[in-house]
């Protein structure tokens, strides 16, 4: 609905609706802030705004805070479009709330709010000042607006009640029924300016470092021990590689790792063979249904198959580096799945990870001694295209089990592999139709027997309804067959998985162990909703036989629980084994408990283990609880508890660390003891040195440089409009960058550049301009902004210009000369692109706002012009500068393809 009668009216609204959002997002001074709770990342939230069956926005941030939740105001000004103003320097907030009789007015400067002609005092926990603005309680926030909002902190959602539609569902439920005569575009990075990056030259590595040097006292011996471990990741023409090299407690290099890769989304390297990935020196293998368990070694490797494809279809292998001290936690759609702790070969290993029919969301969560966090993300979809049709994949590598390129040490031996042999394996995946594909392995691997076996793997997938089906088969050379028949489904809230493999003739392989005849699994998920708390629940089936008559049976139940910032996960697993040689059968049963969130202010991580049969024994407890001891804009500092016990040697002990963590570096330090009498002290530095793409030379940061990307973003005045900077254009200083889900923590500097960290490599993100950090509303970026790619360790540099804009309006009438209302138009450039759109109103009215200075074009949208039987040419030609900022183009009217002709 229109408010005001002319364009200019309309600026100047939309002016200070602008201004009042950078007021909202700007830092106040802390007047009226709660005395005992400042802003913290700890504390830090994410809610997607509900309204009814509408998502609104893109998410309003918040906080936990000791009296419940706050939300940012600007935040949901901008997803309810309230017509608020805030103001920076008056510390007020004015306007009114879905009706214009409802006025609304925040003084933070003389304590009040006024609601209509009802005035209160503001309370001291009514609002806080947090980096982001200012940030409501959302209960007097809801008080204020009249309507019911509902934090709910388990699952990130903030929940609006009203009694009556609101205005913002009254206009989203407009556009589902034009949606009826126009079909939504998807948004897609790839219709996105790109930016190129290219490989080229030689880069300088970045590395990450971590120096460890500490004591010991045990038995009346004391020892004196140094260590160090550096990972470096850089780029030498094509090729990108990554080195990661760690010393013993002596100091002497006990491992030494390389690869070097090249990783294209796109499917365009080695040019015929359309490859995705090429690697070489250490690699991961991959795994297969009934032969392949893979492994690490010194090897190569290349496929054409997507970067996020798992192995199989069922099932996923997660790996990477874990430096030392480091944790890691697996999640699936949330779910706390697992931890590992830190490793002697430095890598972490998830193997097996069942797949859930639909969408998986996993999440690697690494944890790092100096309170470093580091979140990788990978969605898995399970479905039936998972090939798409008529479409080819294959795979191809070998690598020496366990061995690593350059040999300075092995690692670790496990169970059932042969360190050392050499394992080579190939696959050919092919997409049949929308609902069926096959797929063919070879496979050449010692056994864990230390015989060398080859075999030939084929499966055959199909979907049927909401389940998928796969039936596989395989032979070894020198003897030996298995079967294997798997399910997967989902039937509502409920996930179905099943299995059933068999071996005959005494086959053996990585699945399939020596003397086994049998493998059957079934495995049910389901959600139950307990209140808003969903609480999913997992339940497995193993049953095992062998040729020598023992039968094994194994019965697992597990779930998770997020009560607010805690994760709660638990486990129960029972086994049982009947030998007809023994005469009976040997039961076990035992039990997990793992948690992870925050309590108050202190992040926490635990894990018990329980034996209760043969019998009773507490086995193993581990606790560890990080708090912030203290931050200002130069460092943070925390503190690390840990707690552990081991049931086995009845030893206990207690560490205690303090971390202050720099900007260009992290100081750890640490003691801890055991029960035994034996005393240890350490301390710790972590940095990363890279090169600095501002100006030559090198650079410190406490933020992993050589496993993230980086990007240098630059931000000027693009005076000509032509996309590149002349010297005379001015650059951009104090402005905020956008970088997907990121965060950007600083502002370009007086040079207008800034350096964005942190970015998942390989992962495409649009880096982009927060327009609401511009000082000067009439300012925008000319383009939404450039989709990069980021690569590890190196830092890709990005010029994003800022144009003059101004508006263009106009009234379209039909061709019968009637207003025209919903129709949907569009502003075109001279590359084709389109850089506006907008949809005429109940009078045809239509508006671009925040056009930048250039020359477009007029038309109407394909899919209105279609169902509307218009031609889609309006008009050419038409220039937006700064003779002509505001652009009137009174009424227009639209022409049918039979009045075109006739004037032609």
């Amino acid at each position: 609905m229109r408010c005001f009668p002319t364009s200019l009216s309309r600026s100047l609204m939309g002016a200070a609706v602008l201004l009042g959002s950078i007021g909202g997002l700007g830092i106040a001074a802390p007047v009226h802030a709660a005395p005992n709770w400042t802003a913290n990342d700890d504390d830090a939230l994410l809610f997607e705004v509900r309204l009814a069956q509408y998502t609104l926005g893109d998410g309003v941030r918040g906080y936990q805070t000791p009296a419940g939740s706050c939300v940012d105001l600007a935040d949901t000004i901008m997803a309810l479009d309230l017509s608020l103003r805030l103001d920076k320097k008056l510390r007020r907030a004015t306007g009114w709330v879905f009706e214009e009789r409802r006025t609304l007015t925040i003084d933070r400067e003389v304590n009040q709010v006024q609601i209509m002609n009802t005035r209160e005092t503001l309370a001291s926990d009514a609002i806080y000042d947090t980096p982001e603005g200012w940030c409501v309680d959302t209960g007097r926030l809801s008080k204020w607006l009249g309507v019911e909002l509902n934090a709910d902190k388990s699952n990130a959602l903030l929940i609006i009640k009203s009694s009556d539609k609101l205005p913002v569902q009254l206009q989203l439920e407009r556009r589902e029924r034009a949606a009826k005569i126009k079909p939504m575009a998807v948004f897609d990075l790839k219709s996105l300016p790109q930016a190129s990056a290219p490989f080229r030259g030689f880069k300088i590595p970045s590395v990450d470092a971590v120096v460890t040097l500490g004591g010991a006292r045990m038995g009346g011996a004391t020892s004196v021990s140094g260590r160090y471990e550096l990972y470096a990741a850089g780029e030498v023409g094509p090729i990108a590689y990554n080195a990661r090299i760690s010393s013993d407690q002596r100091g002497i290099p006990a491992n030494v790792r390389v690869q070097a890769y090249r990783t294209d989304p796109e499917a365009r390297l080695l040019g015929p063979l359309r490859a995705t990935q090429v690697a070489a020196g250490d690699i991961g293998g991959m795994s297969t249904a009934l032969v392949s368990q893979g492994g690490a070694g010194r090897g190569a490797f290349i496929s054409n198959r997507p970067i996020e494809r798992s192995d199989s279809f069922d099932r996923t292998d997660f790996r990477g580096e874990l430096p030392s001290g480091w944790d890691a936690e697996l999640y699936r759609n949330g779910q706390l799945l697992a931890i590992v702790a830190d490793r002697a070969d430095g890598r972490y290993e998830f193997l097996d990870v069942q797949l859930l029919y639909g969408q998986n969301r996993f999440e690697i969560v690494l944890y790092g001694p100096q309170g470093q966090i580091r979140r990788e993300t990978k969605q898995l979809l399970v479905g039936a295209e998972s090939i798409p049709p008529r479409q080819t994949y294959y795979w191809l590598g070998g690598y020496q089990d366990g061995i690593d390129l350059i040999g300075l040490g092995r690692s670790p031996p496990r169970s059932g592999r042969n360190i050392g042999t050499w394992r080579g394996a190939f696959g050919i995946e092919r997409g049949i139709d929308t609902k069926t594909s096959a797929a063919f392995y070879g496979h050449s691997l010692v056994i864990a027997s230390g015989l060398r076996r080859n075999y030939g793997e084929l499966s055959l997938r199909r979907a049927v309804g909401p389940t998928l089906f796969e039936i596989s088969g395989t032979g070894a050379l020198e003897g030996g067959v298995a079967a294997r028949v798997e399910m997967l489904g989902q039937f509502g809230n409920t996930n179905i998985s099943a299995e059933s493999i068999i071996g005959r003739n005494g086959f053996e392989s990585d699945r399939i162990r020596a003397g086994e005849t049998g493998l059957h699994r079934f495995s049910v998920d389901q959600s139950v909703k307990l209140g808003r708390t969903v609480l999913p629940l997992h339940g497995e089936i193993n049953y095992t036989t062998r040729i020598d008559g023992i039968k094994r049976l194994g019965l697992e139940a597990r779930t998770s629980l997020s009560i607010g910032r805690i994760s709660l996960g638990g486990d129960i697993t029972y086994r049982s084994e009947r030998s007809p040689l023994l005469g009976g059968s040997v039961d076990s049963l035992g039990t997990t408990f793992r948690a992870s969130g925050s309590i108050a202010r202190v992040r926490v991580r635990a894990e018990t283990r329980f034996s209760i049969a043969p019998e009773k024994r507490f086995e193993s407890a581990s606790v560890t609880g990080e708090w912030s001891a203290g931050r200002d804009d130069r460092y943070r500092s925390n503190w690390r508890a840990e707690l552990g016990y081991e049931g086995t040697t009845r030893l206990s002990r207690i560490g205690i660390g303090y971390v202050r963590r720099f900007e260009k570096f992290a100081l750890t330090g640490t003691v801890e003891a055991r029960s035994d009498g034996a005393v240890a002290a350490g301390l710790n530095i972590a940095f990363s040195l890279g090169a600095d793409p501002r100006g030559g030379g090198f650079r410190l940061s406490s933020r992993s440089l050589a496993t993230q990307g980086q990007v240098l973003a630059r931000v000027y005045r693009d005076d000509n409009g032509d996309g590149i900077r002349q010297q005379n254009e001015p650059l951009e200083k104090d402005v905020q960058m956008t970088a997907g889900r990121s965060s950007v923590e600083r502002l370009t500097g007086v040079d207008g550049r800034v350096m964005i960290e942190g970015l998942a490599p390989f992962q495409p993100v649009l880096i982009g301009i927060d327009t609401s950090s511009l000082s000067d509303p009439f300012v925008q970026p000319s383009t939404p902004g450039l989709v990069v790619t980021p690569r590890p360790g190196v830092a890709i540099a990005l010029e994003l210009p800022l144009v003059s804009t101004g508006e263009v309006d106009g009234t379209l009438l039909s061709p019968s000369g009637q207003n025209f209302e919903g129709v949907d138009l569009e502003l075109v450039d001279p590359k084709g692109r389109v850089a506006k759109t907008t949809r005429s109103e109940f009078d045809g009215f239509f508006l671009f706002d925040g056009v930048p200075y250039g020359r477009y074009a007029l038309r109407v949208a394909a899919a209105s012009a279609l169902a509307a039987g218009m031609t889609p040419a309006l008009l050419d030609g038409l220039i937006v500068g700064g003779a002509n900022p505001s652009l009137h183009l009174g009424a227009i009217a639209a022409t049918s393809p039979v009045q075109r002709a006739a004037k032609e």
